[in-house]
């Protein structure tokens, strides 16, 4: 694993990446996006909602960012906090009020909740997984990107026993 140094001279000045990909819908639920070299991803409504249900809904594979953000940026901080751990599982759900989205303006069109609970396969003490969590929501582009719209956001940080 390739890890970035930078000093404090290299942090005084924005540090800016750009990522790009494409998208296509063809009129209908369906949106296919390639992301090059990464693949493809297919968002998709299922069939009760008038789509084919190839893939997950918009909303969902929001969700899974988060869940796949927190633990990149869990890994990264982990890393410099010398935070050992085996895993982490991620159950995580939502609630919208589909009226937003059909056109009730005083209806907020996104996430009502999100609640997620992450297990830690770990050995390390209570005390220091509430660091390196304290830390990563303070760092995670979605986390922050989710709690400053103003969902009700609540991640649940729970120690388990590594396995084996």
């Amino acid at each position: 694993m390739a890890t970035e140094v930078t000093s404090d001279d290299q942090m005084a000045e924005p540090i800016i990446r750009r990522k790009t990909l494409t998208a296509q819908n063809d009129a209908t639920m369906m949106t296919i996006i390639d992301f090059g070299e990464h693949g493809h991803v297919v968002t998709d409504e299922p069939l009760a909602h008038g789509g084919s249900g190839e893939g997950p809904s918009p909303l969902q594979t929001v969700l899974a960012a988060l869940c796949g953000c927190e633990g990149v940026t869990f890994r990264r901080t982990a890393s410099e906090m010398g935070f050992e751990y085996d895993s982490i599982t991620f159950e995580a759900e939502y609630t919208i009020d589909i009226r937003g989205r059909m056109g009730k303006r005083d209806v907020r069109p996104h996430f009502q909740t999100i609640r997620v609970e992450a297990k830690v396969a770990t050995d390390e003490p209570e005390e220091r997984l509430a660091e390196v969590v304290e830390e990563t929501e303070r760092r995670c582009p979605v986390f922050n990107l989710v709690s400053d719209a103003g969902v009700d956001l609540v991640v649940r940080w729970v120690r388990t026993s590594p396995a084996g």
